[in-house]
């Protein structure tokens, strides 16, 4: 059952997950590396950022939480699988379709609004 307790506590995730992509990103360029997308939407989901690099991109997997290893232990095994479906999807209308380079990261911010990004997260497959 929803009820505004429930429904307040959604929404404040909702922002809150957009204010840490927000931050993420803005870390990204701040590092020379364009944004290209933002919550991108395929068939298979959504990738919280597509990052270029170069000739390459980077899919970005935004995860928040009070520690930074909670954010990292909301990282599944089936969150991978959707990110690279996506990932396929997405570089099917890229110039050079799956022989792009690509690198999959992991973003983690945690409740005092740091940052920690790991890059090559759960590598290419």
């Amino acid at each position: 059952m929803t009820g505004p307790v429930n429904q307040h506590r959604g929404a404040m995730a909702h922002h809150g997950g957009l204010a840490a992509e927000g931050r993420i990103a803005q870390d990204y360029e701040r590092r020379g590396f364009a944004v290209a997308r933002s919550r991108w939407r395929g068939r298979a989901g959504e990738v919280d950022l597509i990052v270029e690099d170069g000739e390459g991109l980077i899919f970005v997997e935004v995860k928040q939480s009070r520690s930074f290893e909670r954010a990292a232990d909301r990282v599944t095994a089936a969150q991978m699988r959707r990110i690279y479906k996506c990932a396929e999807e997405y570089l099917s209308d890229s110039p050079l379709g799956t022989l792009t380079e690509v690198r999959f990261d992991v973003a983690l911010v945690n409740g005092q609004g740091d940052t920690r990004i790991i890059e090559n997260a759960f590598g290419h497959g």
